[in-house]
């Protein structure tokens, strides 16, 4: 049994160490010191390239403050989480830090209303640790294997990313990928799986990719990955982490839209060409595609700045509203939202919703005649083919 000193973490913290870990915030490859801390925080840099902020850990808790007061150069501690050692550390040295500091370093701000700062406050402590640590976490490891098996199985040269949250999946994002697979060899869909409750749980979001990718895509030219979204993609230097996540996995672009949060402060300050000179610096292509809108007019998708009619003529894909409408367990408009895409998340939200489905099913939709056991995807799906006759309307 282990008699170092123990410090817990979260699984959000020992996520983010396995990717450094495993090299893929490279050149970020280990726990910085107060020295590198301090120059990292000024310089926006770390070994040439761009870093947005200090990577330290500082795990909040009256018994981690407690410990870290206590540690020495040298020595060694557990990493536990969720009651099991995960990892252990060498420490190099221990320094304070300013929580506020910390929070405009990774957010631009450091206000309680922001929902990344209330999140990283209530895990981020006052007293930092640096020094040699290996962690276990599975899920990088596989992340890497599958992707390289992925490149080893297609022979892809050139390998595209896009970092989906797909909270859900529209038409404007199946236009996007479609749009990385056509100038790539493989794209790699990095779907964010969030430490946090809000949205659509990731298995629904996950399957509803599934059902477009596997129905609607040449199925070995794309492959998905849970992204875990840790607080150091959070920030407003996202875009240029994600660059970094991007390249160590072996891309060669990024696809980002125009609304990306990452590239909103440079849009909105005509500072656009600085977060693209950053990028050039970890080399990887970052490739911007516009934002897509559905015209009444074209009666089709179009991008913002092809399409010549105003935007009074313009449905734009809103997130947050969509999301509203599928909530509500409302069928969002096709144009919107694909059909398959749509019943799979409703049958996934709102399990067991009809008590008397198969009476339901037979009664209001054509079919064989024939009474066959119909599932609640199948019944949306027929729903919605009802919702588009047009004879009546």
């Amino acid at each position: 049994m282990s008699t170092n000193k123990s410090l817990y973490i979260d699984t959000e913290a020992l996520s983010t160490l396995a990717l450094v870990q495993a090299g893929l915030i490279s050149p970020v490859d280990k726990l910085m010191n107060q020295a590198e801390a301090k120059e990292v925080d000024e310089t926006k840099f770390y070994k040439g390239v761009p870093f947005p902020f200090a990577f330290v850990l500082a795990p909040t808790g009256k018994q981690n403050h407690h410990i870290l007061q206590s540690l020495n150069k040298g020595e060694k501690v557990d990493l536990i989480n969720e009651g099991h050692k995960v990892g252990e550390l060498t420490v190099e040295e221990t320094f304070p830090i300013d929580p506020s500091q910390r929070l405009n370093n990774i957010y631009g701000t450091s206000d309680a209303t922001h929902p990344g700062v209330k999140n990283t406050t209530a895990r981020l402590g006052s007293i930092a640790v640096s020094g040699e640590y290996t962690v276990n976490y599975p899920l990088i490891e596989d992340n890497i294997k599958r992707i390289q098996s992925m490149i080893n199985k297609t022979g892809a040269k050139f390998v595209s990313a896009i970092m989906l949250a797909a909270n859900p999946l529209n038409r404007a994002h199946e236009r996007m990928i479609r749009q990385a697979i056509s100038d790539s060899d493989l794209l790699i869909i990095f779907l964010r799986k969030p430490f946090t409750t809000e949205g659509l749980r990731y298995d629904i979001r996950h399957s509803a990719l599934e059902t477009f990718v596997e129905n609607f895509l040449p199925r070995n030219k794309v492959l998905i990955v849970p992204f875990e979204n840790t607080y150091i993609f959070a920030g407003y230097n996202e875009l240029i982490v994600d660059a970094l996540l991007a390249k160590n996995y072996g891309c060669q672009q990024l696809v980002v839209g125009k609304n990306h949060g990452g590239l909103g402060l440079y849009y909105d300050k005509n500072r656009l060409s600085s977060v693209f000179d950053h990028c050039k610096d970890i080399d990887i292509h970052v490739k911007t595609v516009d934002e897509y809108v559905y015209c009444d007019t074209c009666k089709t998708l179009v991008s913002t700045t092809t399409c010549p009619h105003g935007q009074h003529h313009h449905v734009h894909y809103h997130s947050d509203s969509i999301m509203a409408l599928i909530q509500s367990g409302l069928i969002p408009p096709s144009i919107l939202m694909r059909k398959e895409v749509s019943a799979n998340i409703l049958a996934a939200l709102f399990p067991d919703r009809f008590k008397n489905l198969q009476e339901m099913h037979y009664s209001l939709m054509p079919g064989s005649g024939l009474l066959e056991q119909q599932s609640e995807e199948q019944f949306y799906l027929k729903l919605i083919q009802l919702y588009q006759t047009s004879s009546l309307t």
